[in-house]
């Protein structure tokens, strides 16, 4: 689901969102999911429904964790740059040029940090419908 490599491309922002898209297709389909795979109570006998309960609580916290961290490595990595641009900056702050691009950057780590808002966002939503589905079949682990 990540980009070639595995990795987001923090280059290009609109990139970066492509890919955090698709990476969040199992939060998008939660609903359905749940739908089709955990029986309601007339159905009950006929699927394990705490194993499969269990199984799409595993699947979407790794999609959490591994979005979690793709986002905020792209944060680190454009921070790194922000902060050479900004040194650069304070060497020559008559270059409009070296000006326009550390406002480029800014911009887009503004935009990624608000990404982990997002995130936040979403998470929420698919774990309270998970609860909501799975409660009487599965109880996640206590998170640390």
């Amino acid at each position: 689901m990540a980009a070639p490599g595995g990795t987001l491309n923090c280059e290009d922002f609109s990139m970066f969102q492509e890919v955090l898209k698709a990476m969040r297709t199992i939060d998008d389909r939660i609903v359905h999911a749940l739908n089709t795979t955990v029986p309601t109570v007339s159905f009950s006998g006929k699927v394990d429904a705490t194993q499969t309960c269990k199984q799409l609580y595993e699947s979407m916290m790794e999609a959490h964790l591994s979005r979690d961290k793709a986002i905020k490595s792209c944060i680190a990595q454009t921070s790194v740059v922000v902060g050479q641009l900004r040194e650069e900056r304070a060497k020559d702050n008559e270059n409009l040029a070296l000006i326009k691009e550390l406002r480029k950057e800014q911009t887009k780590l503004k935009l990624m940090q608000s990404e982990l808002n997002v995130e936040e966002v979403v998470n929420d939503r698919s774990l309270k419908v998970f609860s909501e589905r799975c409660r009487i079949h599965y109880t996640p682990p206590k998170v640390k």
